[in-house]
């Protein structure tokens, strides 16, 4: 239910094409919610039909011209609704948690290598998200959008430093490889 919303979020930021909100989602949404062009695509259809959206009306009508959507005071009030509204958190699912635990049992074989390349996986992604701060953020814009959106970012650089730690700790509390998995 979430992606309508996210796409009612970028359109209320600024109103935009469904390629446009395709480029947004890789640079910024997607980050934490990530969709497809064709889902985009699908769920503009399908906010349109609901009167959630409309496209703007072309400058010039042309062929195969990019359709700019905005949101309807429906949309907006959808949007209102959603975020008021209660929500419990998810369970994390996570494959390398699930892998460290079947680990301890047959052994570590092949998991060391692994958690070292997704250590620097996050330490890259803690990068990008660094720069994004310091061009994205700087210094003086205390408006309140500004400070929400950045919370969001912070939350994903938290997330990084805490994932880059953790595997850190992993990596330390396994044990030396042995030749055979237990029980054998």
């Amino acid at each position: 239910m979430s992606l309508p919303h996210a796409i009612l979020t970028a359109l209320l930021e600024k109103p935009s094409s469904g390629l446009d909100l395709t480029r947004r989602f890789d640079k910024s949404i997607g980050y934490f919610w990530s969709a497809t062009h064709q889902q985009i695509y699908r769920e503009l259809g399908k906010l349109e039909a609901d009167g959630h959206i409309r496209a703007l009306p072309a400058a010039q009508p042309a062929r195969g011209q990019k359709k700019a959507y905005e949101v309807l005071p429906a949309g907006r009030a959808e949007l209102a609704r959603w975020t008021a509204a209660s929500q419990d958190p998810k369970p994390h699912r996570d494959a390398l948690l699930l892998r460290l635990r079947a680990a301890a049992v047959v052994g570590t074989a092949g998991l060391e290598a692994d958690l070292r390349r997704h250590r620097e996986l996050h330490r890259i992604q803690l990068a990008e998200y660094a720069e994004i701060e310091k061009r994205d953020f700087p210094p003086g814009d205390d408006s309140a959008q500004a400070r929400l959106q950045h919370l969001v970012l912070r939350a994903g650089i938290e997330l990084e430093t805490f994932w880059i730690q953790w595997i850190s700790e992993a990596l330390e509390n396994l044990p030396v490889v042995e030749d055979t998995p237990q029980g054998r």
